[in-house]
């Protein structure tokens, strides 16, 4: 009785801290009630029957949405297709999930053409994949509009596996973040995957010492080291989150406490006191309160993050194709 009690006092209180900022930056939930009323649901029907077909796509979605909002603002300029374009940027390798926002695109031109942009699907999208992972949902402001400019050049100065501490904050704080949403974000590689030749330096020759990054956990090294042999395929993907690599929660920031972080810059946040005090308040206690907590912050994030750069009124343009200008 008494954890029923909390948990709706949780609740209460993760509701009047969220609803005074859905209307940051010029946006607001329900803007395509009267425009496209559908517009959110047949957003989440094309999410969901992805996820039903391959819940790993949940992180590949998610990722699509920050790689945007980190390059000219979230204005669906990922979408872009092009050699010059971000989307084929050496930062953007491996994005996938493209094929879900066209799906998506297309049905709502046929339903209400011309209304919603393609950076508020990324958006709605976003929502939709933590929401079927098992995570939180929220009410996503939405009201951007797409943007004309779309450089392979701009997308290189995104946040890297190799980034220090400093290096991240920094690339952060030029967005408007703070350390607090940097951590939360980054739990949202409690779904994501990686390839081994992203973190291979880590096993076998870690500041080409020839010697292993002796931050990783004595016991999980030999882990790593049997799914990434020297040498082995670099293309081989490995979940970030060792215990629950389907399910939205805390375990990923337990593993980082435990020296189970797969990639440098997410193992790195423990080696700073301001981040590391943020893991251990998120992994102190996989069930229970921290697990509400984290469910409580990850939502006002995203809507910061969400809200970067935006282009709103008469700025950019509603493309009629995701992957190209009108």
């Amino acid at each position: 009785m008494g954890n029923t009690i909390l948990n709706l006092c949780f609740v209460f209180l993760f509701m009047s801290m969220v609803l005074p900022v859905l209307g940051q930056g010029g946006l607001k939930t329900g803007f395509y009630s009267s425009s496209c009323s559908k517009a959110e649901s047949i957003v989440r029907s094309t999410v969901e029957a992805e996820f039903n077909k391959d819940p790993t796509i949940a992180a590949a979605l998610l990722r699509l949405h920050f790689h945007d909002c980190f390059v000219q603002g979230c204005d669906g300029s990922i979408l872009i297709s092009g050699t010059s374009a971000e989307r084929n940027a050496v930062t953007n390798l491996g994005l996938r999930g493209f094929e879900v926002i066209d799906n998506a695109k297309k049905q709502l031109e046929t339903s209400c053409p011309g209304v919603v942009s393609c950076a508020d699907i990324l958006a709605l999208v976003a929502r939709d994949a933590v929401d079927l992972s098992g995570g939180p949902s929220w009410g996503v402001p939405t009201g951007r509009r797409d943007g004309r400019i779309s450089s392979s050049s701009e997308a290189l100065n995104l946040p890297s596996p190799l980034d220090t501490i400093d290096v991240q904050r920094k690339k952060f704080t030029a967005k408007g973040l703070d350390d607090h949403d940097l951590v939360t974000l980054v739990g949202a590689h409690t779904i994501g995957q990686t390839e081994c030749r992203f973190f291979n330096y880590r096993l076998y020759n870690f500041t080409t010492t020839g010697n292993a990054d002796p931050s990783i956990n004595v016991a999980f090294l030999a882990q790593l080291q049997t799914l990434c042999p020297k040498g082995g395929d670099g293309l081989k993907k490995v979940a970030l989150d060792k215990e629950s690599q389907l399910n939205f929660d805390v375990s990923f920031f337990k593993n980082v406490r435990d020296g189970n972080g797969i990639l440098e810059s997410d193992q790195r946040l423990l080696g700073d006191p301001s981040t590391r005090r943020i893991v251990e308040n998120y992994a102190g206690n996989v069930r229970g309160l921290l697990g509400l907590r984290f469910n409580f912050n990850f939502p006002k994030a995203m809507i910061k993050m969400s809200s970067i750069e935006i282009k709103i009124g008469t700025q950019g343009e509603i493309r009629k194709v995701c992957s190209k200008f009108n």
